[in-house]
């Protein structure tokens, strides 16, 4: 059994009976993702050769859940995103395009409470094997906690469901670059993300490019090439603590829970 299937079985019994305390809770992002794979799950079509499912969900969020969100709302759907299409192929799912998470404010919701909407919507077609289902927009499912009731996620459960917010950093001597983007360019260049002053380093040297969840160093066929922890390396997804070589220059790549 996958790890990713043990973390969603242990997150279905948080839902279903772990969690009635005596106070009520905001909307959390496990629960999102929880419900968003059911509703995947629960409209589904099946062709005659393939099993569509909706590439669009909206989810309605009372005013104040939908305020806590604010900071990182971005972050949060792609990486919910990345969970719907991970979720479906898994199950084998055929989507029309990634998976959509669109997230809006209404008054008739109070915290805690939340509603998804799932549709189909045109995307790349895919091989004339079978007719492709005409976009249907479903009805609104309001889910509800339990009376009283709140619930709680390990940190480590958060982080590998991918729905812990995380800093990245790189740290060159005692200058610090916290990354904000998904491409970030390092070089000697003025042009550069992140600007070393180091004669050995190219101009445009390498590049820490966001691949899903992981962060990945490219050597932009720089002239005197990049290490990750003693080796050279053309690409290389990055682990915490890990140390970059670029010229004379050590970087440390750090990410951490914030």
């Amino acid at each position: 059994m996958s790890l990713l299937k043990k973390l969603e079985e242990k997150i279905q019994g948080l839902f279903e009976g772990g969690f009635n305390r005596a106070f009520k809770s905001p909307v959390q992002p496990v629960e999102l993702a929880r419900k968003l794979v059911k509703e995947m799950d629960d409209h589904k079509v099946i062709s005659v050769s393939r099993i569509y499912a909706p590439n669009e969900y909206t989810v309605f969020l009372s005013p104040a859940d939908s305020q806590q969100f604010e900071a990182y709302e971005e972050d949060l759907k792609a990486d919910l995103s990345d969970y719907l299409a991970e979720h479906a192929r898994r199950e084998n799912y055929d989507l029309l395009s990634t998976p959509a998470v669109i997230m809006e404010a209404d008054e008739d919701l109070q915290v805690g409470e939340f509603g998804i909407a799932t549709r189909m919507v045109s995307g790349p077609k895919p091989p004339p094997e079978a007719p492709v289902p005409e976009p249907e927009i479903s009805r609104t499912v309001i889910y509800r906690p339990p009376a009283q009731g709140t619930m709680a996620v390990s940190a480590g459960d958060a982080r590998e469901l991918g729905l812990a917010r995380e800093c990245v950093t790189l740290t060159a001597g005692n200058r610090i670059y916290e990354v904000g983007k998904r491409v970030v360019l390092i070089g000697r260049g003025s042009h550069a993300d992140f600007v070393l002053t180091d004669a050995n380093v190219s101009r445009r040297h390498a590049e820490l490019r966001q691949r899903g969840r992981d962060y990945v160093i490219v050597d932009l066929d720089s002239t005197n090439g990049v290490e990750v922890n003693g080796r050279r390396v053309q690409t290389k997804t990055l682990a915490d603590g890990d140390m970059i070589k670029l010229g004379t220059t050590n970087i440390k790549y750090e990410r951490r829970s914030c």
